[in-house]
C-alpha cells in the first residue's frame, strides 16, 4: 500500500504546494481535489487543485512531469457531489463534470475517481436506487470505455439538519452496496472504503472488507470519536454531529491495526489516503501541517 492524503485539507494551496508538502512529509501519493471552480457548498468541498475544465496538453504534461519529479503519485481524482439530486440543473452540472474527469484521468496517468453517488434525501432507498440506475448507467459505461474505476465513498452525508432525513449519499451500507452492484454490474464500479462512517452507524467495519474485497478500489484513513454521554442524551436518531466528531487517525474509535491487518488479509495493495476533518487542527496553517505530520507518523506504523 502507498500512503497519502486527500488534498482538500490544503484548500488554500496550489497544486504544486500540495505535491511539495506531500513530498516533504514523506507521503507517496495524493488524492487530488478536482471540484469545478465555484463557491463551496460545504466544508472540504469546492476545492480545485486540478482544474479539469482548464486542462490542455501542455498542462497535463506539466502535471505528470511535476509529480514524477517530486516522486508523488496521484492516487485518484476526487470530486464528491450529489449526482442524483432532484435539482436537475445541479445534477447535470455534477454529472457533466464527473464525465469530464473520466475523460481526463487516463491522460493524467490516473485510473481511479473517488466520488459519491448522491441521494434525493427525502425519498426512500428504493426510490433512490431507481434514479441511481438511470443516472449512473451511462457514467459507468463511459468509465468502462476509458478503463477508469469509479470508487464510491460510504459516507452518508448526513450530519445536521441540512441533510436530514436521508442524507445525500446513497451507498452507505453493505446491504445497499449489494443492490447497487446488482443494478450496475461492472468491474469499474466499486468503493472508496472509509471505516469511520461505519463506527457511528454501529456497523462492523472489518467484516465487509472480506465480502467486497474485489470492489475496494481506494481506501481512506479517517477516525471518528463517538461520545457516549452525548449519545445517551440524544440517541441514534439525532443528527450525527450531536454525538460524534471526526478525528485524526488514532484519536478516535477505529482500531487501525485490525483495519490495516484486514486489508493485508484481502491482498489490498493499492492507494490509501488520510482524510483530515478534525476541527481541533484547523486553527492555522501550522496546525493543518501538524495534522498531516501526526497522521503520517501514526499510520506509517501500519502502512509500510
Amino acid at each position: 500500500m502507498k500512503l497519502g492524503f486527500i488534498s482538500s485539507i490544503l484548500d488554500t494551496y496550489s497544486f504544486e504546494e500540495v505535491i511539495d508538502t506531500a513530498a516533504a512529509l514523506g507521503y507517496e501519493c495524493v488524492e487530488v481535489a478536482c471540484w469545478p471552480k465555484e463557491k463551496a457548498a460545504r466544508r472540504y468541498a469546492g476545492i480545485t487543485h486540478i482544474d479539469i475544465e482548464a486542462l490542455t496538453d501542455d498542462k497535463i504534461a506539466y502535471i505528470n512531469e511535476y509529480c514524477s519529479r517530486k516522486k508523488v503519485e496521484i492516487s485518484a481524482l476526487a470530486y464528491y457531489p450529489n449526482t442524483i439530486t432532484d435539482n436537475e440543473k445541479e445534477r447535470k452540472k455534477a454529472v457533466d463534470h464527473l464525465k469530464a474527469m473520466i475523460n481526463a484521468a487516463p491522460k493524467l496517468h490516473v485510473d481511479t475517481i473517488t466520488t459519491f453517488i448522491g441521494r434525493v434525501q427525502n425519498l426512500t432507498v428504493e426510490e433512490n436506487l431507481k434514479i441511481f440506475k438511470e443516472v449512473w448507467t451511462p457514467i459507468i459505461k463511459l468509465a468502462e470505455e476509458h478503463k477508469v474505476r469509479i470508487a464510491i465513498e460510504n459516507c452518508p452525508m448526513l450530519f445536521g439538519p441540512d441533510q436530514w432525513p436521508g442524507g445525500q449519499n446513497l451507498m452507505t451500507t453493505p446491504a445497499i452496496w449489494r443492490k447497487a452492484f446488482e443494478l450496475i454490474p461492472s468491474d469499474f464500479f466499486g468503493l472508496n472504503y472509509d471505516p469511520s462512517h461505519f463506527v457511528w452507524q454501529q456497523i462492523d467495519y472489518i467484516k465487509p472488507l472480506y465480502e467486497f474485497k474485489d470492489k475496494i478500489f481506494h481506501v481512506h484513513y479517517k477516525d471518528i470519536k463517538v461520545y457516549p454521554d452525548k449519545l445517551n442524551d440524544v440517541g441514534i436518531m439525532a443528527y450525527p454531529l450531536d454525538f460524534m466528531s471526526p478525528k485524526l487517525p488514532g484519536l478516535g474509535d477505529v482500531d487501525w491495526g485490525k483495519y490495516v491487518s484486514a486489508l493485508t488479509d484481502i491482498g489490498y495493495d493499492g492507494y490509501s489516503c488520510i482524510e483530515i476533518e478534525d476541527k481541533a487542527f484547523e486553527g492555522s496553517t501550522e496546525r493543518i501541517i501538524d495534522s498531516l505530520r501526526i497522521s503520517y507518523r501514526y499510520m506509517r506504523q501500519f502502512v509500510i
